[in-house]
C-alpha cells in the first residue's frame, strides 16, 4: 500500500469524537501532536488540497502515519496533549521561536548581600528573586537603578573577599564598598531593606522613611549624610513620577497576554506587573502549524507552553484579551504544576483594564512592524522555490532551510556551524556549534564530512540542506547522506562564491542538475546570501572564541612556577584573559600566591 493510499484509509477510519493525534514520520518519530473536538474532522482538514502555509505543507509532506488516542471530553484531550509534548518534544510543536527564561533580580543571603540578575530561579544561590523582567534591558535598568539608589555591591565572591581597595564602583558613587569596610553591616542590611522595599513596589513607604532620615541628619548638623539623603530622595521621586502611569495601589501580581493576527501572522504580547507596577513586554510571534484553530484556542495553546517552557513564575492573575473554553483547565493545570493559585480573566476594570488595552495596542504595533518584513520574507521564499522547482518537485513544499559552514585559522581549531531558517526567519535556538576534531589542518572537506555526519546521524535533514562552498563540498554532502540513507529526504545545494569572490556573483551547484547562476538582484539569490552569511557569521564567532580562550591559556601555561590553580586564580580575579592583559605588574602581584616575583614574570610573558 502507497504512503498516500495509507493516509487515505487511515482518515476514512477515523472517530469522530474528541482525542489527541499523533502525526508519524518515515522512522516512526513523532513530528506534531495535536487534540481535537473531532478527530476525523481536524486530521482530514490537514489533508485538503488549499492549504496553502509552507509550515503546514512541510508537516503534511513528511507524514507517513497517524495514531490517535480517543479521550472523553476536550479538557482530558488537553491534558494529554501537553503530557505528549512535554514527554517527546516533537519538532512541529514549536509555539514558541523565542523560549528563554526570564530575567530576575536577584539579592543574595551572604553577610554583605550582592545584587545581580540571571535567567531562571534555579540557576542561583540562595536568596530573593524580583521579577520576572521580560527584557535583558529592563533587567538591566532596575539593576542599574538600585545601584544608584542604595548602592550595593554586585561583584562575585571571589572579587569581594580578594578586594585590597575600592573600585571603580565605589567612584561613581553606585557601590558602598562593603568589601574594604567603608560601610559597616547595619548601614548596609538597611540599605539592601530599602533596595527590596523599592523592588517590591512600596515606593510610598520608601520617600517617606528616605525623607525622615534626611530631616533627622540635617537635625543632628550631619550635613553630609542629610545630601546623601537628599539626592536618594530626588531620584526616587523622578523615578516614581515617571512610573505613575502603570502604578496601582495594592500589590497585584498578573500576566497580561494580548493576541492578535493579520494575514497569517500571529503575535502575542505578554506584559508583567508586579508588585502593582508593569515591569516590561515581550513580542512572541506564534510559530505554529495548528491554523485551523480561532485565535482562541491558539491563545490557550500559547498559554501553556508560555509557562510550561518559559515562565518560571505563576502570577496570582493571567488576564487574557480572547475568551477560551479551556480558561478552567489551563488555570487547574498551571495551579497544579507551580503550586499556587491563579485566576484567567478578561473582562476586568479600572487599572486592570488598562494593562490589558496597553498590551492589545503594544500586539498591534508589534504586528505591523513585523509585517512589512514578513511580506520581504515571504516573497524571498516563494522567489526560491519557484528557482528550486526547475530542479526538484520537492521545492514548493520547502520550509526548513539549514546551512552549514567552516571557519578556522591556517587549518587550526576548526569550527562548524548549522543555522536554521523557515518561512518565520531565523531559528537561533536551532543553532548548532561543532567542534572539530582528529583530522588533518585545512582539511574542509574532513570537517564538513565530520559535522555533516555528527548532524544527521541524530537530526532528521531539513527540507533544503545548503552548503558553503563548491562541488567539492557537494560530493561530500551527497556521500555522506548517502551513507546515512538520507539523500532522498533533502534538497541538496552547494552555494560557490562567484569570480572575484564577490557578492552576487554566487552560482548554485546541485546534484543531477546543472548549475544556476542567478542574476544579483534576484530575491532568491538575497535569501541564500543572507542564509549563508550567517552561517558564516556563526561560525566565525565560535572560531573567534576557542581561538582567543586557546591563546589566553598557552601563554599562561608556558610561564615557569604558574600552575593549573594560580592560572585558574588568576583568570578568576580578573574576569578573563584580555582583563589580565591591562592589568599592570603591581595589580597582579596582589592576587594571592602571586608575589611581586612571579608578578614581573607574569607581566613580561604577556606583554614582552
Amino acid at each position: 500500500m502507497t504512503q498516500s493510499s495509507h493516509i487515505t484509509q487511515l482518515l476514512k477510519n477515523l472517530p469522530n469524537l474528541p482525542g489527541v493525534y499523533q502525526m508519524l514520520g518515515k522512522s516512526g518519530e513523532i513530528l506534531y501532536v495535536g487534540k481535537a473536538k473531532s478527530l476525523k474532522n481536524r486530521v482530514s482538514s490537514y489533508f485538503v488540497k488549499t492549504i496553502d502555509h509552507p509550515k503546514t505543507r512541510a508537516l503534511v509532506a513528511r507524514i507517513c502515519d497517524i495514531e490517535v488516542v480517543i479521550t472523553r471530553g476536550e479538557s482530558e484531550a488537553l491534558l494529554l496533549e501537553q503530557n505528549l509534548i512535554k514527554q517527546h518534544r516533537p519538532p512541529y510543536n514549536v509555539i514558541l521561536r523565542d523560549d528563554k527564561s526570564y530575567l530576575y533580580v536577584f539579592i543574595s543571603k551572604d553577610k554583605f548581600p550582592y545584587v545581580g540578575i540571571g535567567r531562571g530561579k534555579g540557576n542561583h544561590g540562595e536568596g530573593r528573586f524580583f521579577g520576572p523582567y521580560p527584557s535583558s534591558g529592563s533587567a538591566k535598568e532596575a539593576l542599574l537603578l538600585l545601584q544608584k539608589l542604595f548602592m550595593l555591591r554586585n561583584c562575585n565572591n571571589h572579587v569581594f573577599a580578594t578586594a585590597k581597595r575600592p573600585c571603580l564602583e565605589y567612584q561613581i558613587k553606585r557601590c558602598s564598598a562593603p568589601c574594604v569596610g567603608l560601610i559597616d553591616k547595619v548601614a548596609y542590611d538597611e540599605a539592601v531593606a530599602e533596595a527590596m522595599a523599592f523592588l517590591e513596589g512600596k515606593s510610598s513607604q520608601l520617600q517617606e522613611l528616605l525623607s525622615q532620615k534626611m530631616h533627622e541628619s540635617a537635625e543632628n548638623l550631619q550635613f553630609e549624610k542629610a545630601v546623601f539623603y537628599r539626592d536618594r530622595l530626588a531620584m526616587l521621586t523622578d523615578i516614581t513620577a515617571q512610573q505613575a502611569v502603570y502604578l496601582v495601589g495594592d500589590d497585584s501580581s498578573a500576566d497580561v497576554f494580548a493576541i492578535d493576527e493579520q494575514h497569517g501572522l500571529t503575535v502575542v504580547h505578554v506584559l508583567t506587573v508586579r508588585g502593582g507596577k508593569v515591569l516590561g513586554g515581550k513580542n512572541y510571534f506564534v510559530d505554529d502549524v495548528e491554523i485551523f484553530g480561532v485565535l482562541q484556542e491558539r491563545l490557550g495553546r500559547f498559554l501553556l507552553s508560555f509557562y510550561l517552557d518559559v515562565s518560571d513564575d505563576l502570577p496570582n492573575e493571567i488576564i487574557i484579551n480572547q475568551d477560551i473554553n479551556e480558561k478552567d483547565t489551563i488555570g487547574l493545570l498551571l495551579s497544579e504544576q507551580f503550586g499556587k493559585k491563579t485566576t484567567i480573566k478578561i473582562n476586568v476594570q479600572k487599572h486592570r483594564r488598562e494593562w490589558q488595552q496597553l498590551a492589545m495596542m503594544n500586539a498591534k504595533n508589534a504586528l505591523n512592524a513585523k509585517l512589512s518584513d514578513f511580506y520581504e520574507l515571504n516573497e524571498r521564499f516563494v522567489a526560491l522555490q519557484r528557482v528550486l522547482s526547475l530542479v526538484s518537485d520537492k521545492a514548493m513544499a520547502i520550509d526548513r532551510i539549514e546551512c552549514f559552514d567552516i571557519s578556522h585559522t591556517m587549518g587550526e581549531m576548526a569550527v562548524g556551524s548549522c543555522v536554521v531558517f523557515d518561512g518565520g526567519g531565523t531559528r537561533r535556538r536551532d543553532y548548532r556549534q561543532y567542534a572539530i576534531h582528529d583530522i588533518t589542518g585545512g582539511d574542509d572537506y574532513g570537517a564538513m564530512r565530520q559535522v555533516l555526519t555528527r548532524r544527521y546521524a541524530k537530526h532528521d535533514v531539513p527540507d533544503l540542506l545548503l552548503i558553503d562552498g563548491g562541488k567539492g563540498q557537494l560530493n561530500v554532502a551527497k556521500e555522506v547522506l548517502g551513507e546515512l540513507g538520507k539523500l532522498d529526504d533533502t534538497l541538496l545545494v552547494s552555494v560557490a562564491k562567484g569570480e572575484g569572490r564577490k557578492a552576487g556573483l554566487e552560482v548554485l551547484h546541485f546534484i543531477n542538475h546543472e548549475p544556476i547562476d542567478l542574476p544579483a538582484d534576484h530575491k532568491a539569490l538575497h535569501l541564500i546570501m543572507h542564509i549563508r552569511d550567517e552561517a558564516h557569521r556563526f561560525a566565525i564567532t565560535a572560531h573567534r572564541k576557542k581561538r582567543d580562550k586557546a591563546r589566553g591559556s598557552s601563554v599562561l601555561e608556558v610561564i615557569p612556577n604558574l600552575g593549573a590553580k594560580r592560572r585558574r586564580d588568576l583568570l578568576a580575579h580578573f574576569g578573563g584573559i584580555q582583563q589580565l592583559l591591562g592589568a599592570s605588574e603591581q595589580e597582579i602581584a596582589q592576587v594571592k600566591g602571586i608575589g611581586k616575583v612571579l608578578a614581573r614574570t607574569i607581566y613580561g610573558a604577556l606583554h614582552g
